[in-house]
């Protein structure tokens, strides 16, 4: 059957098989993504866009990636439809490419934001004004959309090594990125500031301590989302076995790390009391 939000096994082992007891936990884990993860990122947009938090201009990354994200608790839905409709299969082999590559994109230029605010706040201003972040996110979905269109033909194609080699290959690629910010803050928050007052360096510190913490959740999230895929994935390719029961943690890990991003925008806005510390 079709191996949950992303699919490594070929569309006809997915739909001539009969339903087993983990194709309805797997139908049970995309039901609960999409009937939390659309209210829950459809709350975070409000924020956004009625102001409430810091404003479009300076969350313009996470508007872009809570689209995603409802767009991906959608395609949850739609990957359910292959298990009763077999002609609607290639829809959501389409749709991986939100998985596979836009969230981790948007993911990571919050990550970049952030580094520059930190490490280089000279750039960071200069390239603060909206129409650069426009540009970002523009470029961001253009790659979306070819990822899309490429999962489509490697599908279409059944060349599934090559799918998942390269999709390894990515999600390693982009904990790497994610590290490497993690660690550059990391250096800079250990850094004392040059002269300055004591309760401006505090200020200072505490900015840096903030990303640092953001940056080191989205690592952790992102390694939780990735990790398992990258793993399971290479570790198909050197066995040669690719079965459905194989990609199921996997599938588990990532539904679950989809809500970290929005309950930490949440947590951040002060909008869930009983995360919020004293």
């Amino acid at each position: 059957m079709n191996n949950s939000t992303v699919n490594f096994t070929t569309p006809e082992t997915s739909t001539n098989s009969i339903m087993g007891p983990l194709d309805y936990i797997e139908i049970s884990a995309l039901s609960i993504s999409f009937l939390f993860g659309v209210p829950t990122n459809v709350y975070v947009l409000w924020l956004i866009l009625t102001g409430t938090g810091s404003g479009v201009a300076s969350e313009f990354f996470m508007l872009n990636l809570s689209i995603c994200e409802i767009c991906t608790s959608l395609n949850n839905l739609v990957s359910i439809l292959p298990f009763y409709v077999a002609s609607l299969k290639l829809l959501p082999m389409f749709l991986q490419g939100l998985i596979l590559t836009g969230r981790p994109l948007f993911q990571c230029l919050i990550c970049v934001e952030h580094y520059l605010a930190v490490v280089h706040p000279v750039t960071f201003l200069k390239y603060k004004p909206l129409r650069y972040r426009v540009i970002c996110c523009a470029v961001a979905w253009i790659i979306t959309l070819g990822s899309c269109f490429y999962c489509l033909f490697i599908v279409i194609a059944q060349n599934i090594q090559v799918q998942i080699s390269f999709f390894s290959t990515h999600f390693l690629l982009l904990t790497f990125f994610q590290l490497f910010f993690l660690v550059a803050i990391l250096r800079a928050l250990k850094q004392s500031g040059p002269g300055g007052r004591g309760r401006e360096r505090e200020e200072e510190n505490h900015m840096k301590r903030r990303a640092f913490y953001l940056i080191l959740i989205t690592t952790v999230s992102m390694t939780i989302t990735y990790a398992p895929y990258a793993i399971t994935g290479f570790s198909v390719l050197l066995t040669g076995q690719n079965t459905h029961i194989y990609w199921v943690p996997a599938s588990i890990c990532y539904i679950l790390a989809g809500f970290v991003q929005p309950i930490l925008y949440l947590h951040r806005a002060g909008n869930i009391s009983w995360l919020c510390c004293p």
